[in-house]
């Protein structure tokens, strides 16, 4: 789950964003103020930019990496085809430009030439055929991106240079895809492929070739992060990265207001937080709009691939009436106004207010608005009476509608959330039980199936197809003990899946959209992710230690555009060198913007990633 994305969410991003969401982890549950503000006293600030995450990482091995942590940790250490720009497009990275056939099947892509791994080993087209080819063909290499290739025929590198994906059908989202896989050595991984689907990845230095090179893991404590002094876009001006994880985000906030660390956010501290750091001299906070949502999962029957039921989900969720009344037992609008401060869009919708152009609105005859009354009048006449201590029960089974609700028990808002719900729940006859655990624990029981409702939250990138990908039939599981698979909710619909099939193949955007809307309809409908809001990105920097790090200018609701903070890590610079003008990576980030505005191939489609899912957990 997420991404807070999610996985982009971004989720990026996917990962989330959704969105590519750049962010290295420090893991440090309970190291807050003491080990932030000894990093920061040992370093000079010119050097070193320090900040947080918000999940833990345990896993650096990209073939299987859900958390945001991880994933972000990966897309700054190695390299992707293409790389989302300030827009959120994707724009060229190791690929410097690209074409696709009249038919619309081969895609070419001409990489930059001369790049050498962090271990001095050159790095060819030869690595992204080897990288495309194991995640197409190997179901454990397949289980964090299988289903961005699933739609790929071939893979193939005709010379050092140039690498050619053939398609089964016209995808249009081939861009985005190739933005989102990691690519890997193949000198160094072909010694992991036996053992792949547990190899971790955290031995480090990991040879990698992006702006930072992944060089000390500590678990529990640390992730760093060095520049790279042999990246094409030039020595980034921080030659350190270091990012902590708090276990809640008071500690994040305190180490901020102390100037320990450079960053907190996106998302990572409560609207009262990030209110009241407005008036912290040397502090500057900022609002992005949202690409992120948040939501409730409900385990309608958790299953394999194969259809075997899995899990100790409690089935009386099977029922659609129970699911629609708890729908429609939230109050969204309050939620929003009281858990998060307004800043917030209440929606039903799967995709998210940053990205129009998908976003559907329901048809006011079937909004799943607040009305309790209604929700007892169905539950009633559906054989759910309530007992005399004001719960209902199962007429047929005798058994109580009562359900767990897990929640992240390093995320506050998860915890104001879930003292809402179980008022509204008791209202309509529904008792809830709230489990908090920690972000692995709750993605290990999704994994498997065992819950009934968890608090989830996933970023959204430009283009939804990753995002939408989660949904379907063939993420499932193979396995009951929750392996090869990306389920974010065990839901699989066969309609939606040929919806699914089909946008990805359209051209005519028109079309794919009306697909993707109607997807999102069947969505809506099935109540086994109930959205609950978009949630506005909060953010916070030590303005008198950094700058550039959040780009852009807010529009007239005081918002900044969406974010890519990768982007954002590359262009920022320590305050005090402001005037001279920037970096070499800079540059080469302004160059790649304005290749991509004239053109780029003239063929961009769109992102993603989970936070969530950008961006799991």
């Amino acid at each position: 789950m997420t991404d807070r994305p999610s996985r982009l969410e971004l989720r990026l991003h996917a990962r989330v964003v959704a969105l590519l969401a750049g962010a290295l982890v420090f893991v440090c549950a309970g190291v807050g103020l003491t080990a932030a503000g000894s990093a920061r006293a040992a370093s000079s600030s010119k050097n070193t930019f320090i900040g947080e995450l918000d999940t833990s990482v345990s896993n650096f091995n990209p073939f299987l990496a859900f958390e945001q942590g991880e994933i972000d940790t990966n897309d700054m250490i190695y390299p992707t085809l293409t790389f989302g720009n300030e827009r959120n497009l994707p724009g060229p990275w190791l690929a410097k430009s690209w074409s696709i056939s009249p038919n619309k099947l081969t895609w070419t892509f001409h990489l930059r030439t001369g790049l050498k791994w962090s271990d001095g080993t050159p790095l060819t087209a030869s690595d992204v055929a080897w990288t495309y080819n194991l995640t197409m063909h190997n179901s454990a290499a397949a289980t964090a991106n299988g289903s961005l290739v699933a739609g790929f025929k071939t893979v193939t590198a005709p010379n050092a240079a140039t690498v050619e994906i053939t398609t089964k059908q016209p995808l249009a989202n081939v861009l985005n895809d190739v933005m989102i896989i990691p690519i890997v050595p193949e000198h160094i991984w072909k010694a992991h492929v036996k053992k792949i689907g547990t190899f971790t990845n955290t031995t480090t230095p990991v040879v990698g070739y992006g702006p930072y090179v992944f060089t000390g893991y500590k678990p529990g404590q640390s992730v760093t992060l060095t520049a790279s002094k042999s990246f094409f876009g030039g020595v980034p001006r921080y030659k350190t990265l270091i990012l902590n994880y708090y276990a809640n985000s008071s500690a994040a906030v305190a180490a901020l207001r102390s100037g320990a660390i450079d960053s907190v956010g996106p998302n990572e501290m409560t609207d009262t937080e990030w209110k009241a750091l407005e008036h912290v001299p040397g502090v500057k906070a900022y609002q992005n709009v949202s690409n992120d949502w948040y939501a409730v999962e409900v385990n309608s029957g958790a299953k394999t691939r194969s259809g075997k039921p899995m899990g100790n989900g409690n089935p009386l969720l099977h029922n659609q009436v129970v699911r629609r009344a708890i729908a429609i037992g939230i109050n969204r609008n309050e939620l929003v106004q009281r858990t998060v401060g307004g800043t917030g869009v209440p929606t039903g919708s799967y995709l998210t207010v940053a990205f129009p152009q998908w976003y559907w609105t329901p048809p006011a005859s079937q909004a799943q608005n607040y009305n309790p009354a209604k929700a007892n009048a169905m539950l009633t006449a559906a054989g759910f009476p309530k007992g005399k201590n004001g719960y209902r029960y199962d007429k047929k089974t005798g058994k109580e509608l009562s359900f767990r609700l897990g929640i992240h028990s390093d995320y506050a808002n998860d915890a104001a959330t879930a003292n809402y719900l179980v008022g509204w729940m008791k209202d309509i006859g529904i008792k809830l039980g709230v489990q908090a655990m920690s972000n692995t624990q709750l993605n290990d029981n999704l994994a498997i199936g065992d819950w009934d409702l968890l608090m989830d939250q996933w970023g959204e990138n430009a283009d939804p197809t990753y995002l939408l990908s989660i949904q379907t039939c063939s993420v499932l599981p193979l396995n009951k003990n929750g392996s090869g698979g990306n389920t974010d909710s065990f839901f699989c619909n066969h309609h939606y899946d040929q919806l699914y099939n089909a946008e990805q193949h359209q051209f005519n955007l028109a079309k794919r959209e009306a697909d993707i809307k109607a997807m999102e309809k069947i969505l809506y409908s099935a109540d086994d992710d109930i959205i609950l809001y978009d949630d506005n990105y909060l953010w916070a920097t030590r303005s008198n230690y950094v700058k550039g790090y959040v780009y852009g200018s807010p529009n007239s609701q005081g918002l900044y555009p969406l974010q890519n903070y990768e982007l954002g890590w590359t262009k920022a610079v320590p305050a005090a060198s402001t005037s001279g003008g920037g970096s070499s990576s800079t540059l080469i980030i302004v160059i790649i913007i304005v290749v991509v505005l004239l053109g780029g191939g003239g063929l961009l489609a769109t992102l993603r990633r989970r936070r969530t899912a950008e961006e799991r957990e």
